[in-house]
């Protein structure tokens, strides 16, 4: 019972893990004494991120940069990793992107963008990355993968970004059926679903610019039943569970991390 939140000494691939929900998450991996890479489509920033990382938390953070929109820079991304690695313990496929225009005017490179990161990058990488997932899978410690979705795809978003929540709705299945399949192979899939939470993306919605720094980030928190936004101990301790021998029995689910916005939606 002592350590069933230790993910010590266990690999993990934090996909848009340079900044907002992916940043948070792969600190809070570091700091409980996994190794992590984390992948952006920018090098210098995901170089950057991980140095500053490392010198907060500690641990062993690398810079695998990537892009999950398209097919040859998911390949890449996998051979990148595999080799480097030879099993990969963890999956969190959080990069993601969005895109906002009217109804009457939005546009098809709008909705295939977003669904070829969203949706299509999430499925290949996870079959491309299979063979280091199985090889550090067992039937007391299963792989783990952790698909990063969104409320908006449970609730309708309230921003017109018209093809971000049905690809959102996606991944909250395609991670059950992901789950069906995999389990067989002890790699246990689940989604977490994130509210609100002070990242790139929602600073863009809200009118911060994509400012995330010094931000009025206390009146968008206000408007959730939980009076805030989120924060990087609620994301990365979800993450954790999922990950640890304490989420080992649950599969299959997508896990709200919102402070109430579903429930009293």
């Amino acid at each position: 019972m002592r350590d069933i939140f230790s993910i010590e000494g266990k690999t993990a691939l934090v996909t848009g893990g340079s900044r907002g929900i992916g940043e948070m998450i792969a600190a809070g991996f570091l700091a409980h004494g996994a190794k992590v890479y984390i992948s952006s489509r920018k090098a210098d920033v995901c170089a950057e991120t991980a140095t500053r990382l490392m010198g907060e938390f500690g641990g062993e953070c690398i810079a695998l940069p990537g892009d999950v929109g398209n097919m040859d820079g998911v390949t890449a991304l996998a051979s990148a990793l595999g080799e480097r690695e030879s099993r990969l313990d963890i999956l969190v496929n959080n990069a993601g992107t969005a895109w906002g225009a009217p109804l009457a005017e939005f546009p098809e490179s709008g909705w295939d963008k977003v669904m070829n990161t969203n949706v299509k990058g999430i499925f290949f990488l996870t079959q491309q990355l299979l063979p280091l997932l199985k090889a550090a899978a067992t039937h007391e410690d299963p792989a783990r993968v952790i698909n990063i979705g969104s409320v908006d795809g449970i609730k309708t978003p309230i921003f017109d970004n018209f093809s971000y929540g049905p690809s959102k709705a996606a991944v909250h299945h395609m991670t059950r059926v992901l789950a069906a399949h995999l389990m067989k192979e002890n790699i246990i899939v689940n989604a977490i679903a994130p509210g609100p939470f002070p990242s790139w993306m929602l600073s863009a919605g809200v009118g911060f610019g994509g400012r995330v720094e010094g931000e009025d980030w206390e009146s968008i928190g206000a408007r959730n039943p939980r009076g805030r936004v989120g924060t990087p101990e609620d994301i990365a301790g979800l993450a954790i569970f999922l990950s640890s021998r304490a989420g080992a029995y649950t599969v299959g689910e997508t896990i709200t991390c919102d402070g109430g916005s579903v429930a009293c939606s």
